[in-house]
């Protein structure tokens, strides 16, 4: 079912969940079965879990650096959860909740955030730099906004190959001001492709706050001067997001062409471990924010249908936490990458000055025993 586009709130959001978890009209309810609702709960909680576990580790010296997307669960759950499998997911690098839905272990996700061997990425991306091809989930890149391009370029590819398929582009608001986001709504307005450019407008760059982005009202409004269709959704309401998301999704398979969402939400934490937002950002926001709490909302709106409980969330915050101690003890427990593969996944096949110099870098169990 489609939300109509005169659909909104007070805030000029299409909304599907008030705050108190009560559904402000049935007929843009999403059909989500239970075992589904049940598993995105999970998710989010897990998300969480994992966020608070890895962000303690790091203040510990434990990590390195890390990222934290509390706050913003509801935007990449949400959207992840409406596509299918055979899509295409081209992340920012606030998304682990859009990751673990596509299959990507928690143990894998602990193992690259400390860079060890038991990271998929052989310990060559920074934390938080993630990918996972069986789930169809391209990696993490610093650069603000490629992904951008690269989503649309994709995109085309398929299109050329007559594959019913879609890709997903996360960005944050500070993207848009980058030349790549113009560039791929353009191509991708130009081409008719069937993209979701994903905006999760958490109001902040850094530091940098979204007035100094944008001189429009909406960052959404901005679809309509490359010929592309724009939302604006509450990015704190998973259900919208949900629904908002499937019908973007079904036009672009059906030839309609790509879909601008801007998912209005706010960073409740640090831009990272290497940030402080109280030098910029006014605490009383996020005092504001809080009772718009993806999670409890949604929570809330497990109560109303007879789902969630106390026993129920004793029972799921248990069995995450259990399984969040285990990855983090069983990654800890490996060691760092082998000193030869750093010679892997770069050619096809190694030349012979490479092999040679792969068979010397595997006498050595740890760089740092090389002293020359």
């Amino acid at each position: 079912m489609a939300i109509k586009s005169d659909v909104r709130t007070e805030e000029n959001l299409i909304q599907v969940v008030r705050d108190d978890g009560t559904v402000l009209d049935k007929k843009l309810e999403p059909e989500i079965g239970e075992a589904d609702l049940k598993r995105l709960y999970y998710h989010m909680v897990l998300t969480r879990a994992v966020d608070d576990r890895l962000l303690r580790m790091q203040r510990q010296g434990r990590v390195g650096f890390y990222i934290s997307s509390l706050g913003e669960e509801a935007a990449h759950l949400g959207s992840a959860f409406a596509l299918k499998t055979e899509d295409w997911i081209f992340p920012q690098y606030r998304e682990p909740g859009a990751a673990f839905l596509r299959g990507y272990p928690l143990l894998k996700y602990v193992c690259q955030i400390l860079g060890n061997s038991g990271d998929l990425m052989k310990g060559r991306q920074m934390p938080n730099h993630y990918a996972y091809k069986p789930g169809r989930y391209l990696s993490v890149s610093s650069p603000v906004g490629t992904q951008i391009p690269q989503a649309a370029g994709f995109a085309w590819g398929a299109k050329i190959r007559k594959e019913k398929i879609v890709t997903l582009v996360y960005f944050g608001d500070g993207a848009t001001s980058q030349g790549d986001f113009h560039m791929g709504l353009n191509f991708a307005g130009v081409f008719t492709l069937p993209t979701i450019f994903f905006c999760k407008n958490n109001q902040w760059a850094i530091s940098v706050p979204l007035s100094r982005q944008t001189a429009v009202p909406t960052i959404a409004q901005k679809a309509a001067a490359y010929g592309i269709r724009g939302v604006r959704v509450d990015g704190n309401d998973l259900l919208a997001v949900v629904q908002v998301t499937r019908e973007a999704a079904e036009r672009a398979r059906e030839g309609e062409g790509a879909t601008l969402i801007e998912a209005v939400t706010y960073r409740m934490g640090a831009h990272s471990t290497s940030d402080d937002p109280r030098i910029y950002a006014d605490e009383s926001k996020i005092e504001q924010w809080k009772p718009k709490d993806p999670l409890v909302r949604f929570q809330k709106y497990l109560a109303v249908k007879g789902i969630w409980n106390a026993a129920f969330e004793k029972e799921m915050t248990e069995k995450v936490q259990e399984e969040v101690t285990k990855a983090i003890q069983e990654a800890e427990k490996l060691p760092s990458p082998a000193p030869e593969t750093l010679f892997d996944d770069v050619y096809a096949e190694l030349l012979p000055h490479l092999k040679e110099q792969r068979e010397e870098a595997a006498q050595f169990k740890h760089l740092g025993k090389h002293k020359e």
